[in-house]
């Protein structure tokens, strides 16, 4: 990273980042170009790894690609703020960010009912909240097991870190 200054390697760091998150990006493999996704997600962290669940359909485009090569990268980001100092003719944002890598694996209908509730509960922490448990036979379920992991902050100027 070209800017020491700004990074974020602690877990704990990344975590809250990506709590205020609410989209992640997904990339897959498409016959070598990236096919980037918006998703909606959740996450679980057990012995330190991070496990991030998302949902569709139980077939399409992006469900080819990630049996094809499960390989994926991930991206999310917040806090935007946009500065613009007009006297110096200068504008800058502020953000957070994390990045990573991961493998993609397909979850059995075991895993499906609490990987969906840890997606909920991203959107809808401490409501513990309802879902209609007919769609989860008609809905794919996977996870990104992330192996490695960045972050990136930059704060809005004149901000003490």
């Amino acid at each position: 990273m070209r800017r020491q200054d700004r990074e974020i390697t602690e877990l704990d760091e990344l975590l809250e980042i990506i709590n205020r998150c609410d989209i992640c990006r997904l990339a897959l493999n498409d016959d070598g170009y990236p096919y980037i996704l918006p998703l909606n997600f959740g996450t679980e962290v057990h012995d330190g790894k991070l496990t991030l669940y998302f949902h569709s359909a139980l077939e399409g485009y992006k469900v080819g690609l990630f049996e094809k090569d499960n390989r994926a990268t991930f991206e999310m980001d917040c806090k935007h703020e946009l500065e613009y100092f007009e006297d110096k003719g200068y504008c800058t944002m502020a953000y957070e960010s994390v990045i990573g890598r991961g493998k993609i694996r397909i979850l059995s209908d075991d895993e499906k009912m609490h990987a969906l509730r840890q997606l909920m509960n991203h959107y809808h922490e401490d409501k513990n909240a309802y879902f209609n448990p007919a769609a989860v036979p008609r809905t794919l379920v996977y996870a990104l097991e992330v192996e490695h992991m960045t972050g990136k902050r930059k704060k809005p100027k004149g901000h003490i870190k």
